[in-house]
C-alpha cells in the first residue's frame, strides 16, 4: 500500500472504500452534490489544500466533473491536483442498474487503475517529498486529552472542532485523521495544554 501526502477527495463512501484499499491517505467525501451548501466542508477542503495539497477524484460522469469544478471554484487551484479515471462501461457489483452514462465510477475501478490515476496526477507517494514527521497522533493520546471514551469527551472535541473551525459534526474518527493532516503529534499536545 502507497502513502499518499495530498488529501484526497470523493464523491462517496463507497469511492472512500474503494481507495482506502490501494493508498494510505486522507480521504475526505463531498456527499456528492451535499458540498455545494457545505460551507464547513468547503472550508475544510480550503485549509487542508493549503496544509496538504487536495487530489480531486471523482466519477468520470456529468454529475463528476460538476462537483470537480465546483471544488477547483471554492479551492485555491494552485493546490488542487486532477486525478481522472478512464472512462469504462459497466456498472458497479451493488447496485441493480448501470449508471446514467453506463460508466464505473471510482469505487468499480480495480486498484492498479486508482493508483495509476493518481500517480498521472502528481501525487506524492511514499514520502517522495521528505516531510517533517515523528510519530502521529492516535485514539490513545485522544483518549488521554479526553477527546474520546470519557465522560464530557464529545463536548471537549466540540471545542476543539470549533477551535480548529472544522465542521461539528465531524466523527472522532475523521477528526484524527484531520489531526494527524495538520499537526505534528507535538504540536497537538501543545494546542491542547
Amino acid at each position: 500500500m502507497h502513502k499518499v501526502k495530498e488529501v484526497i477527495v470523493v464523491e462517496g463512501r463507497y469511492d472512500k472504500n474503494a481507495l482506502s484499499q490501494v493508498v494510505d491517505a486522507v480521504i475526505i467525501e463531498t456527499s456528492g452534490f451535499g458540498i455545494f451548501n457545505n460551507t464547513q466542508k468547503q472550508k475544510l477542503l480550503r485549509t487542508m489544500a493549503e496544509k496538504r495539497g487536495l487530489i480531486v477524484m471523482t466519477d468520470s460522469d456529468g454529475a463528476g466533473f460538476v462537483i470537480r469544478n465546483f471544488i477547483k471554484s471554492c479551492v485555491d487551484p494552485k493546490l488542487v491536483k486532477q486525478a481522472y479515471i478512464p472512462d469504462i462501461c459497466g456498472k458497479e457489483r451493488r447496485k441493480a442498474h448501470a449508471s446514467k452514462e453506463g460508466k464505473l465510477g471510482v469505487e468499480g475501478m480495480r486498484p492498479k487503475v486508482l493508483l495509476d490515476a493518481l500517480i498521472r496526477a502528481g501525487a506524492t507517494l511514499d514520502g517522495e517529498e521528505a516531510e517533517v514527521s515523528g510519530p502521529p497522533i492516535t485514539k490513545a493520546d485522544m483518549y488521554a486529552l479526553g477527546l474520546s471514551g470519557r465522560e464530557g469527551s464529545a463536548a471537549l472535541r466540540s471545542a476543539l472542532l470549533k477551535k480548529l473551525d472544522l465542521p461539528e459534526h465531524m466523527t472522532a474518527d475523521a477528526l484524527l485523521d484531520v489531526l494527524n493532516a495538520l499537526m505534528s503529534r507535538e504540536e497537538f499536545y501543545t494546542d491542547m495544554q
